[in-house]
């Protein structure tokens, strides 16, 4: 599974992990990504999304219709 939010865009950040020595190694911030299903009415069908956790706090707010218009509107696939 690809670590990226359909809703919000969100992807792995990089950056350095610093020892107490002060030597850089590289490492990966991850977005927390789930995967959920929904159902949306409109279309009489479940869909899965992946999304971040603040994603699944965004679609709790504005309604299942209006993230798929703006994953859609994103050039996303639902």
């Amino acid at each position: 599974m690809s670590a990226h939010c359909q809703l919000t865009g969100a992807r792995p950040g990089f950056g350095n992990t610093v020892s107490h020595s002060h030597r850089r190694t590289s490492r990966r911030f991850d977005p927390n990504i789930q995967r959920k299903r929904y159902w949306l009415a409109s279309e009489g069908r479940h869909v899965r999304l992946t999304l971040g956790a603040r994603a699944i706090r965004t679609v709790d707010n504005i309604g299942i219709e209006a993230a798929v218009a703006r994953i859609r509107a994103r050039g996303g696939k639902v």
